[in-house]
Parts: structure tokens; C-alpha cells; sequence
């Protein structure tokens, strides 16, 4: 109820007897003072006419600001802000929980993974220990318990690895699980291989032929100038170069930045691959170690695992289709098999009587592995039985590359005397290059990803159109002689052809492409 003259909720209400009407005691008191009449009815009226009126305790009004419509509109937005900033730090929150949960899950898949193959390789080893104590005589016997490994509460204990008789590492071998990946892996890619078209937004042969160099980019130290090797990640167009001064960097072509620089390696890195869709780069080195980077958040890549299988320098590095599985070839007449995820060395292969590894690449298929050694023969493997299925000889001196095209039936092999091509279906040699002279070895060869082209690299760069077994295949582009500023030394195709990335001694990333192309990425300094 409010007061009649001031319209307010009054503090002391009364009454008039006569006209019923309500106000507040002190304003109507001092008004029947100076004017002795009723405000509202104008009658005459006295102080006796009013009658308090007993009420419980009055609420006090409004403030000001909430009695008016801008006042009112203020206060919800003030209510609104705190209330969206609430909801905002609560998704933060969510948010963080989240990324803690996938990462405790990841580390605990992970964590399983690696103990399931620790415990199975502690069966092996154990089992390989009481066969080789039943064949010694006692006195070796008790020599070899002396020797194996300390075990904890039936556990391996820190640092220590299961070692077989002659002293080598037991790895726990390719399991008919694994087998089965690879093989549905390979009937699949088969599959869709069969069905395969080229791509129409592939580069045309008349626009190869306008390629010219767009950018060059030094990358690594000039104390220590050089690119060994590189790789494309077609889905970001990122290029990853690995350097003669044991750095890899990770470099984003459309801006034209350095996103990071991968260091750790003691000595030269000598190879370097992306692992498709998985934020993961492996590199390997002459320091004899393989190491797998793992992107974080903030862009830069971090060191996940530090691989020491091999006793002499790391050559290559190739990764299975499957993203899961990549393999290693040294010069210490090994390649190993690694599971990507736990970074375990499942099977190290031997190769008695020939050089060391020198180049290694997956069958586009993946269950065929292609190796060039320092002898100059190219060694084609099963993988499931890890045994020589082919063995190609003809060039002279160490294979420097190799690369499968796409269709899976052709091998491009460079060496010293230039560049051989393989037929895989009746293992034969139907076509050799020897683009230099002057002993100017071939450096690089890689067929586009629709096997339409073939890149060759060494005191030049030279593009190639893909043929068949009787067709010639065609120098379609030659550019400029690199012999003055430092020998090519990789060439890889970019996404559908559309420019070529080369590494060169004199540190510098070159890209080819069309001139005022539409994605040539940022102007040259």
C-alpha cells in the first residue's frame, strides 16, 4: 500500500476517518498544520480525524536505479555479464578436464601396451634360458644364471634388457596379430588401388613445364650448411628438412615460417618422415639413434622416444601405411621394425654378406620393404618373414634412394650412375637414366603421389613423365644446374604436383612452381 501523497510505501501510516484515504503520519500532520483541510478531497480535517493503522514491519523501497526502465536494464546486464563470465570459466574448466582425461587414457593404453610386450618378452627370454641351461654343461650353465638379467618380484629390473645366449637383444618379433593388420591393410590399399583415377586437380604436363623457382629458404646454420633430407605432410603443407648441423626443421610453406626446430641429435640427421594425421615426426642420425617428436600444443614438437638399436649411423627412416609401424635401415647391415606408439624395436633383420643400409621405403601396399645398401644391390623384402623376396644388382656404387610409384609395379632406384627403374611384377630392369656426368651421383629420386611423375635430383632437378614398360618416359622440365650453389640432394612432389620442394648443400629449401599462382605462399625476400 502506498501513500497517497508521496506515493511511496509509508514508514508510520494512518488513516482518515472520514474519506478512508491513507498517508503518511508525518506528511499529513504537517499539512493539516498550515492548511487544515484534507489534500486529496479538500474537506476540512483535524489531527483527531487520523487513526494510526497497525501493520508489520514495512519493507523499504526500491532503490532508485530499479525504479526506472534504463536503471532495471543496467542491472540485468550487469547480471548477464556475471553470469556469462561464470558459464565461460566453467567451460575452461570442462575443457581442461577433458584434456587431462584423454591424456591419463592415452599414457594408460600406452602403459598396457608396454607391459604386455615386457611380460612376453621376459616368457621368451625365460623360455630361451632354461633350453640353453639344459644343453650347457653345468658350469656354463651356472655362468649364464650369473649373467642374465636381475629380475624384481618376477619384473625386469631398470635398465636391464633380456639377452639371448650370444648376447643379443630378444625382440619380441612381428606377432600374427601385427601380421594380420598388415595384410588387411595391404588387401584394402589393393583394393582401392584398383579402383584409383587420377585425381583432376593433379598439375598438367604444359604446367610443369612453366615451373620455375618461386622461393628459397635457408633453414639450418651456416656453420654447418646443408639439407640432407625432406618430407611434405600433404594435409598441412608443412615440410619438414633434416640438416648436415643435427637439426630437423619443421617449416609451414603457405606462410613461409618456421613452426620448429627439432634438436637433440648429437651428430648430422640424415633422415626425416612425417607419420600422416598423427602430429609425429621421425628422424634418424649419424649419431646411431632414432628419435620420435611428438607435436604439443603450443606448435613445438617434443622429444617421445630416444631409439639406441642400431651400432652404426641411421640412413633411413620409412613409415608403414598403417601410421602405426615405421622401420629404421643403418649401416650396421640392420633394419629394424618399431611399433610407432610404444617405441619398441619388435624385430632387428640381418643381412649377412652384403654392405649396410643405405636408403629404405615401404611398397605403397606395405607389406614389402625396398632397401639400397652401400654395395650398390637393392634387396626387396617380405615383411611378414622378414626374408629376401628379390635382389636387384646393376648399379654402381651405394643406393643414395629409392621410391615406389603409386600403381605398386614400378621401383625408381638412384646411385652413382645415375637412376634405374625396376619392374616389380617381372623383377627386371626396363629402363636406366644417367642424367650427369663427371661421376655426379643421382641424390634423389620420388614419384608424385597419382604416379604420373617421377623427380630426379643431383646436380640438377629433373622432372619425368611416368610411361609404361615399353613407353619412353619423357624429361618433360629441367631446372637450373644447382652445382654452383650446392648439389640437390631431395625432391619430393608437393599435394597433386602442384610445386616441388628441393633440399640443397648450400642449406637452402627450394619450391618450383607456376609464378603468380594462387597458393605459392608468401613473396621472396
Amino acid at each position: 500500500m502506498n501513500c497517497s501523497i508521496s506515493g511511496e510505501v509509508p514508514e508510520e501510516p494512518v488513516v482518515s476517518k472520514k474519506s478512508g484515504l491513507l498517508y503518511e503520519k508525518r506528511l499529513i500532520e504537517r499539512h493539516i498544520s498550515d492548511y487544515g483541510k484534507c489534500p486529496i478531497t479538500g474537506e476540512p480535517m483535524s489531527k483527531e480525524d487520523i487513526v494510526p493503522v497497525k501493520t508489520g514491519k514495512i519493507v523499504k523501497p526500491r532503490p532508485l536505479q530499479a525504479a526506472s526502465i534504463p536503471g532495471m536494464l543496467g542491472m540485468f546486464q550487469i547480471e548477464w555479464d556475471s553470469l556469462m563470465l561464470s558459464n565461460f570459466a566453467l567451460e575452461q574448466q570442462l575443457h581442461t578436464a577433458r584434456q587431462e582425461l584423454s591424456h591419463a587414457l592415452y599414457q594408460h593404453d600406452a602403459a598396457c601396451r608396454v607391459i604386455a610386450r615386457l611380460k612376453k618378452e621376459r616368457d621368451e627370454a625365460r623360455e630361451l634360458l632354461s633350453q640353453e641351461e639344459r644343453r650347457m654343461p653345468m658350469s656354463e650353465s651356472a655362468a649364464a644364471t650369473v649373467n642374465a638379467p636381475a629380475l624384481t618380484n618376477g619384473k625386469r629390473a631398470p635398465g636391464d634388457e633380456d639377452m639371448g645366449p650370444a648376447g643379443k637383444k630378444i625382440r619380441a618379433g612381428i606377432s600374427s596379430a601385427i601380421i594380420g593388420e598388415l595384410t588387411d591393410c595391404n588387401s584394402a590399399l589393393s583394393q582401392q588401388r584398383k579402383k584409383r583415377q587420377i585425381p583432376s586437380t593433379l598439375a598438367t604436363v604444359d604446367s610443369i613445364e612453366r615451373y620455375t623457382q618461386l622461393f628459397s629458404h635457408p633453414l639450418h646454420k651456416t656453420s654447418k650448411p646443408g639439407i640432407l633430407a625432406l618430407d611434405i605432410l600433404d594435409s598441412k603443407d608443412i615440410i619438414a628438412t633434416a640438416g648436415i648441423d643435427s637439426n630437423a626443421v619443421i617449416f609451414d610453406r603457405p606462410s613461409g615460417t618456421i613452426l620448429s626446430t627439432l634438436s637433440g641429435h648429437s651428430k648430422k640427421v640424415t633422415s626425416v618422415k612425417f607419420v600422416a594425421q598423427a602430429d609425429v615426426v621421425v628422424t634418424g642420425s649419424a649419431d646411431k639413434t632414432v628419435r620420435v617428436w611428438q607435436e604439443s600444443e603450443g606448435g613445438s614438437y617434443e622429444c617421445r622416444h630416444v631409439l639406441k638399436d642400431h651400432t652404426a649411423e641411421v640412413q633411413a627412416v620409412t613409415i608403414h601405411a598403417t601410421n602405426k609401424f615405421f622401420v629404421t635401415a643403418s649401416l650396421d647391415n640392420t633394419w629394424c621394425f618399431y611399433d610407432l606408439s610404444s617405441g619398441i624395436c619388435l624385430t632387428q633383420v640381418e643381412s649377412p654378406g652384403s654392405g649396410g643400409y643405405t636408403s629404405a621405403s615401404f611398397h605403397p601396399d606395405g607389406l614389402i620393404l625396398g632397401t639400397g645398401t652401400s654395395d650398390s644391390s637393392v634387396k626387396i623384402w617380405d615383411v611378414k618373414s622378414q626374408t629376401v623376396a628379390a635382389t636387384f644388382d646393376g648399379h654402381s656404387g651405394a643406393i643414395n634412394a629409392i621410391s615406389f610409384s603409386e600403381n605398386g609395379y614400378f621401383l625408381a632406384t638412384a646411385a652413382l650412375d645415375g637412376v634405374k627403374l625396376w619392374d616389380l611384377r617381372k623383377l627386371r630392369n626396363f629402363r636406366t637414366f644417367a642424367p650427369y656426368e663427371d661421376n655426379t651421383p643421382t641424390q634423389s629420386v620420388n614419384f608424385d603421389n597419382s604416379g604420373s611423375y617421377l623427380a630426379v635430383a643431383g646436380a640438377d632437378v629433373r622432372v619425368y613423365q611416368v610411361a609404361n614398360v615399353k613407353s619412353e618416359w619423357n624429361c618433360i622440365k629441367t631446372f637450373p644446374d644447382l652445382s654452383g650453389t650446392g648439389k640437390a640432394t631431395s625432391v619430393k612432389f608437393g599435394p597433386d604436383g602442384k610445386y616441388l620442394a628441393v633440399g640443397s648443400m648450400d642449406r637452402n629449401l627450394r619450391i618450383f612452381g607456376l609464378p603468380g599462382g594462387e597458393d605459392d605462399g608468401p613473396s621472396e625476400n
